[in-house]
């Protein structure tokens, strides 16, 4: 049986392999900016569960206080980062789908090489 403890990780797996799937697998171009998503939502998942620390507090000091075992606040500031730099390139990616659809008239990828060719 999975432990209880593992399941982050067990849920990072499957959505990585979910992302990684859509994106290798399917022709249409914005599936293929869902399966990026995916993937990165799973990435995103990994860093906070990995940034948590059972019985960590805010690195907030407090003067007197003895042996407090404080959280990492940089994994989640990294993330924030990236979530801000991965709509964007979400937003790039599906104007970039808009300009396809209009010049080729289709999103499809072997539609598209057959109309390039």
């Amino acid at each position: 049986m999975i432990g209880l403890g593992l399941f982050n990780y067990w849920v990072v797996i499957f959505l990585m392999m979910v992302g990684f799937y859509t994106l290798i697998a399917r022709g249409n171009l914005v599936k293929k900016i869902i399966g990026l998503n995916i993937f990165q939502t799973s990435v995103f998942i990994l860093y906070i569960t990995m940034g948590k620390i059972a019985g960590g507090t805010a690195p907030i000091f407090v003067q007197g206080e003895q042996e407090v075992v404080y959280s990492n606040p940089i994994p989640h500031v990294l993330i924030l980062t990236a979530i801000v730099v991965g709509v964007a390139t979400s937003a790039l990616g599906l104007s970039l789908v808009v300009r396809i659809n209009e010049a080729f008239g289709t999103i499809e990828e072997d539609e598209i090489e057959d109309t390039a060719l």
